[in-house]
């Protein structure tokens, strides 16, 4: 299964862990998910393979894919040059400049009428992509968002991220393997045991 060769090849790459975290919003974490350490070229080529299989997978067609600063970029960079079609690439600055050209938005600037496809690495609170949409705008449509792993966890209302941004922005979301499908990945490990107990407290339903 595709999703579970993504962990084995996340595992590899030390990008996801397994041990005592503590995440920012304060909860104890038995994994950690660090998108940080894709750290070489075949890496991040077999890393852009992946999100393209799940993008074609999705059936969903867009114009832009826009990666929000900083990890977005290079999602965005490489998932691009992996597809079969002619897709603009898009990505904000961080920070204000007040020299040079001034733009926020870097690449193909999205125009009206475009349909623009959103990338990160995992959605935790759904801040990068209220933000992604206010520096879009309302001419563009933004149709889907793409994420490498859905943590399936209960955000400010009793729905996770992801399901807040699929039923506030109508944004369908697509993610490449799922808390689940770590815990299928663990097998009968210590690690599964710890990742269920922490489902059953701060998770929600599939």
């Amino acid at each position: 299964m595709a999703n579970i060769q993504f962990l084995e090849f996340m595992v590899e790459c030390g990008a996801l862990l397994f041990g005592d975290f503590t995440l920012k919003s304060g909860r104890k974490s038995p994994y950690f998910v660090n998108t940080g350490e894709y750290k070489f070229n075949q890496q991040i080529g077999r890393l852009g393979d992946f999100y393209a299989q799940m993008i074609e997978k999705s059936g969903i067609e867009f114009d832009v894919l826009y990666g929000p600063a900083y990890k977005g970029i290079p999602l965005a960079v490489i998932t691009a040059d992996r597809l079969k079609r002619k897709v603009g690439v898009s990505f904000n600055r961080k920070e204000e400049k007040t020299h040079g050209d001034g733009k926020a938005i870097l690449g193909y600037v999205p125009k009206a009428g475009d349909r623009v496809a959103i990338i990160e690495d995992v959605t935790t609170a759904g801040t990068s992509v209220r933000e992604t949409l206010d520096i879009l705008g309302k001419d563009v449509e933004v149709v889907a968002l793409y994420i490498s792993i859905d943590r399936m966890e209960k955000g400010t209302r009793d729905t996770s991220a992801v399901q807040q941004i699929e039923q506030e922005y109508k944004i369908p979301v697509y993610s490449i393997a799922t808390a689940r499908d770590i815990i299928d990945y663990l097998g009968d490990s210590e690690y599964a045991v710890k990742m269920r107990e922490y489902l059953e407290q701060y998770g929600v339903s599939d």
